[in-house]
């Protein structure tokens, strides 16, 4: 029996038959499966290895059982199997979407793989393009290093980097001489990179498209031919720019690399959007515990099943297991939202950072009203939209945002008098409505304590 497969029965013991309301069975949890990030998982054949991959990717390519092949291949040839990621630091602080490849390379790593970082600090002054809507400045030597300086620290919960091997392409992209980026490039049609949508989607809209940007995946590719490496590692959005590295590597006379595409986790909102710095959705990893823990509890609860794939150990059959004691009425889906809460704070701060912020949270939040949390952020200025309102409190990033909350029955007004409580549900017409005229169309005459509710999130309403 592995040692992964031991983990799992002890997890999936608690997960049938321990209550999971209670702090006590959520320590036990918590204390499993966060040891299991560090869980040295050398002992699982090459298929079983390569499942476990599969399991939280997006897309692997070509499959599964060309992964478990070419890991044979490399053990029988008495090589390291080498899988490469890259990181062009283009931003100084770093949040939980970055660290869902971070724990598929994690699995590599402790599979006894090799784990190579490519710091892009030549491709971080192009600049990568991938679903962005129009050119952005270049990167400086100084904001490259001010950026990678916190990288690791950031990430470290989740990777052990004392482990893994870094290179600069710099070094070797300096030297590329002109005849040698000429002859790959007369290899590779220019539809190859004119089919990714954002491209189109600028040049359709008459925006910029630098040639730089073009070259950027080819570029990106001669790393891979750099280390001939068997496999990268990125989210879903650089898919393109990988199967770039799999044609330059094949033009190089390379065995193209195998490419893992993990999932874009959506924010913490609602609203569909990725997690981005951009839209305020995102969960700093440099956050505090109770900032953390209280975060993925605002989550959307169809967000719980993603997040867990994405950001937790569990396996598939852990997931089915508590699947199934929700559907029988026998788990909480609140109790497993605020596991889910845990592991992610365990994660980066440990279990009892994250029984701390559970008991905050608990504290905080299980209350019989509103009007008995004392912190709430306020609405004085009730001569502004409920947008503006809402967009001025950080609830959304965007007009936009408060629309589709909006269409999704997340935006309400809350009117609490004599321990009851009664939800007004506005709409995206009201969403644009002055503040002050929606509580005296909706709530006049109903004296008690008003709140705006926008999602899981809630603020207080001065309307005195």
């Amino acid at each position: 029996m592995t040692r992964l497969s031991q983990s799992a029965e002890r997890v999936t013991a608690l997960l049938a038959g321990a209550d999971l309301a209670t702090d006590a069975a959520v320590r036990e949890l918590l204390t499993e499966t966060t040891a299991r990030r560090s869980l040295d998982l050398s002992d699982l054949p090459p298929a079983e290895q390569a499942a476990l991959i599969a399991a939280r990717s997006q897309q692997l390519q070509p499959s599964a059982d060309a992964l478990a092949a070419r890991i044979v291949s490399a053990a029988e040839k008495g090589r390291p199997f080498v899988a490469k990621f890259g990181i062009d630091p283009t931003g100084a602080e770093v949040h939980l979407g970055h660290s869902v490849p971070m724990q598929i390379l994690s699995r590599f790593q402790r599979m006894g793989h090799d784990v190579v970082f490519i710091v892009g600090d030549m491709t971080a002054k192009i600049g990568d393009p991938s679903g962005r809507s129009d050119d952005r400045p270049a990167l400086t030597d100084e904001d490259i290093e001010h950026n990678l300086a916190t990288y690791r620290e950031q990430v470290s919960p989740f990777f052990d980097f004392d482990r893994a091997h870094f290179r600069r392409n710099g070094d070797w992209l300096r030297k590329i001489t002109l005849p040698e980026i000429i002859g790959i490039t007369a290899q590779i049609p220019v539809s190859m990179s004119l089919q990714r949508e954002d491209f189109r989607k600028r040049l359709d809209a008459g925006q910029g498209l630098s040639l730089a940007e073009l070259m950027y995946s080819i570029v990106m590719a001669l790393d891979s031919v750099e280390i001939n490496c068997d496999l990268e590692v990125g989210g879903i959005d650089q898919f393109l720019n990988m199967q770039m590295c799999r044609k330059v590597m094949e033009i190089s006379g390379q065995v193209p690399e195998l490419v893992v595409a993990t999932s874009l986790i959506e924010g913490t909102d609602g609203t569909g959007a990725k997690m981005s710095k951009s839209k305020g959705n995102y969960v700093p990893l440099t956050a505090a515990p109770g900032e953390i823990f209280g975060k993925i509890m605002s989550v959307p609860d169809r967000l719980v099943e993603p997040y867990f794939r994405a950001l937790s150990e569990w396996l598939d059959a852990e997931l089915a297991v508590a699947a199934e004691r929700v559907a029988a009425g026998t788990l909480h889906p609140m109790d497993l939202k605020k596991v889910l809460a845990g592991e992610v704070t365990a994660a980066i701060h440990g279990v009892d950072a994250a029984m701390k912020a559970r008991d905050e949270f608990a504290a905080r939040f299980s209350r019989r009203t509103f009007a008995e949390v004392d912190d709430l952020p306020t609405v004085a200025d009730l001569s502004v939209s409920v947008t503006e309102a809402v967009k001025a409190l950080g609830f959304a990033a965007s007009n936009g945002d408060v629309r589709r909350v909006a269409q999704q029955n997340g935006l309400r007004l809350v009117v609490e008098a004599d321990g009851e409580q009664e939800q007004l549900s506005l709409t995206a017409d009201d969403a644009r409505a002055v503040l002050a005229d929606l509580v005296k169309d909706r709530l006049d005459g109903k004296t008690g304590d008003y709140f705006l509710k926008v999602g899981r999130k809630l603020a207080r309403i001065r309307a005195d």
